[in-house]
């Protein structure tokens, strides 16, 4: 967990995830289901980012050692 590359590969996973989920809102928001400004999407991105890397501390210690994953190479 202390490894540069774990925290490589969550940080890309976490910037994935948010802008992921920005693209999801902006969609949402052309198509007019929500109504939303971009400081409010920008929070919710960062919050998917952060989430992310949640996931990914949490993974670290039930798949492979020092990565960010829950399955072991080979398996997912």
């Amino acid at each position: 967990m202390f490894e540069l590359t774990f925290w490589k590969d969550s940080g890309e996973r976490a910037i994935r995830t948010a802008a992921q989920a920005l693209l999801a809102l902006w969609a949402v928001n052309v198509s007019g289901l929500l109504e939303l400004d971009p400081i409010q999407a920008l929070s919710v991105a960062g919050f998917a980012g952060l989430t992310s890397i949640l996931t990914s501390l949490v993974a670290s210690k039930s798949g492979e050692t020092g990565t960010p994953a829950f399955g072991r190479k080979g398996i997912l």
